[in-house]
């Protein structure tokens, strides 16, 4: 009796790993399922912007003597050349996160020149699309926070952008930021910290998503197969690398959705708030600033911040109110300390109303624009209308009242500084350690637009001995690459640092590398490196780190 007992318990046992070597077969099978179908359509996915750029190359080649031709294959070149990299990042970022070795950066950043970052790539492809992006601030308690900027402005940028891929054209995107505060939190070291918690919303009214995919759209390897989004360009991974960082940071992120009528996402993170002195701002306290705006939300914010500042905003919203009301001002002797030229009037463009008050009020008069424009596409008329100084949007209180004090104690700005002379670096050398020809040769083309004087290395050992064989203080900035033959990036940097000479210890030396992830970055600091440029170089980070170093 004993015996059968014990035997039925074996084969209730054996029943039961039998159903779960089952299950586990079951979930291989669908994996392996899911990972051949993206790699399916990851081919096609690559293969796309792959036969964009091979074939407007081409076309390039066989036109080469008509310049609006070739610079229109360029300009299709450089888009099927960022969408390839998309596509290669999405892939690494997931490969890193399944194998677990996907870290998360811990540095200071402003969360005002993050979300104005994000602004600035994701707006041309709503302006493209002819869509109302709209993006706004609401209670801001911190602005100064610690985490990861990089992976913040990842997961932002992916939410933000698939707003603008899945709306049609002229469609409409709200995209919100605000904080609550919730107390204080506890650090790696035992530190108490003040905390903040983000929220972001982004709502669309485009194609939205049915509940089935709903339910999926954060598992990777999936992609929703529709019509309607046939031709729309993408991995698949993107959410699921959002939901994989946004856990890692502790946060957490909620999406609702109907088809055809739009989606709406919610993420909450954790902040920590940076600990740091406040800026001391110079503000005349009550005097009166002409505020020029029709938008009655903007108006009401620029006036709180002028008002929290001690100074007392005087609104007008038409061109006619704002010279009747400046003459009358002139005349009695009580001109505002200065003018807030705003985005839109009633009867006439901003920048014509600029140059009118800079004839009549003279050249000592301030202008500040806020604008959600790019600075960059209207500084050339702004300034010759009169503009001295620039406060991007979406608009924060520091931004604006920083901006306010150095403007009108006569200190120049980083944007809008009137008169902002053209780049020259002749005075500088660099030393660039690169061992592929040809990216030496798209370096030092990117950098000879600054006139900088540039030396070339091909190895790593080749740059100790050029450095070393200098006179002190010959070279100003060495740009490093990593993985070169003889000797890498790494083991020539503590090279030189280790030379027994005094500009060893304070040169610049830059890392220009492929390896671009957070590890990757950690580790070229602990070599000695003082910055990090990822491969492909961006030109306009390349021109930052040089005016990090030259214009200190």
């Amino acid at each position: 009796m004993e015996n059968n007992h014990e035997h039925d318990r074996h084969l209730a046992e054996l029943e039961r790993m039998n159903a779960a070597l089952e299950e586990a077969l079951k979930a291989a099978e669908a994996a392996n399922e899911a990972k051949s179908s993206f790699l399916s359509n990851m081919s096609h996915d690559i293969r796309t912007p792959m036969n964009a750029i091979i074939g407007m190359t081409s076309i390039a080649l066989s036109h080469i003597d008509e310049k609006s031709r070739v610079q229109d294959c360029l300009l299709k070149i450089r888009t099927a050349s960022t969408h390839l990299m998309s596509l290669v990042n999405d892939v690494l970022d997931m490969s890193r996160i399944d194998s677990g070795r996907l870290a998360l950066n811990e540095e200071s950043f402003s969360l005002a020149d993050l979300i104005h970052d994000i602004a600035v790539i994701v707006r041309p492809q709503a302006i493209q699309k002819q869509q109302d992006l709209q993006i706004e601030i609401g209670q801001i308690y911190e602005e100064n926070l610690i985490g990861d900027p990089l992976r913040l402005r990842q997961i932002l940028v992916n939410i933000i952008g698939n707003a603008v891929k899945y709306t049609q054209e002229e469609g409409k995107i709200l995209v919100r930021f605000a904080q609550r505060l919730v107390g204080s939190g506890t650090s790696e070291e035992g530190k108490q910290q003040d905390m903040v918690l983000l929220d972001f919303w982004c709502e669309d009214n485009g194609i939205g998503m049915d509940e089935e995919f709903l339910q999926k759209i954060f598992i990777p390897f999936e992609r929703v197969n529709s019509s309607t989004i046939s031709k729309i360009e993408g991995t698949g991974l993107g959410m699921a690398i959002v939901k994989n960082l946004v856990d890692r940071m502790g946060g957490s992120i909620d999406v609702e959705s109907k088809e055809g009528m739009g989606s709406n996402f919610h993420i909450e993170m954790p902040m920590t708030v940076e600990v740091q002195s406040r800026k001391g701002l110079e503000l005349p306290a009550g005097s009166s600033v002409l505020l020029v705006e029709s938008l009655p939300h903007r108006v009401e914010m620029i006036s709180d911040y002028l008002e929290e500042a001690g100074l007392e905003p005087v609104h007008k919203d038409s061109g006619l109110d704002v010279v009747t009301w400046l003459t009358e001002a002139q005349y009695e002797n009580r001109m505002p300390c200065a003018m807030l030229l705003g985005q839109e009037l009633e009867d006439m463009p901003v920048l014509e109303l600029a140059a009118h008050v800079r004839q009549s009020a003279g050249p000592g008069f301030p202008i500040l624009l806020v604008s959600e424009e790019d600075w960059a596409q209207i500084e050339y008329r702004a300034v010759r209308s009169g503009v001295d100084a620039f406060v991007p949007c979406p608009l924060f209180k520091s931004r604006l009242l920083e901006t306010l004090s150095a403007l009108l104690n006569g200190r120049r700005t980083e944007e809008g500084s009137a008169g902002a002379m053209d780049v020259d670096y002749s005075d500088y050398r660099i030393l660039l350690v690169e061992d592929i020809e040809l990216n030496q040769e798209i370096a030092v083309e990117m950098l000879s637009v600054t006139g900088v004087q540039v030396e070339v290395a091909d190895n790593g050992a080749q740059a100790v001995e050029m450095f070393e064989a200098s006179e002190q203080g010959y070279y100003d900035l060495v740009l490093m690459d990593i993985q070169m033959p003889v000797m890498d990036g790494y083991e020539a940097t503590r090279r030189i640092r280790a030379l027994s000479r005094e500009d060893a210890g304070s040169i610049w030396i830059v890392a220009m590398t492929a390896n671009a992830f957070v590890e990757d970055i950690r580790l070229s600091r602990e070599a000695g490196m003082n910055e990090h440029c990822a491969k492909p170089i961006d030109p306009e980070r390349l021109q930052d780190i040089l005016r990090n170093r030259f214009n200190v």
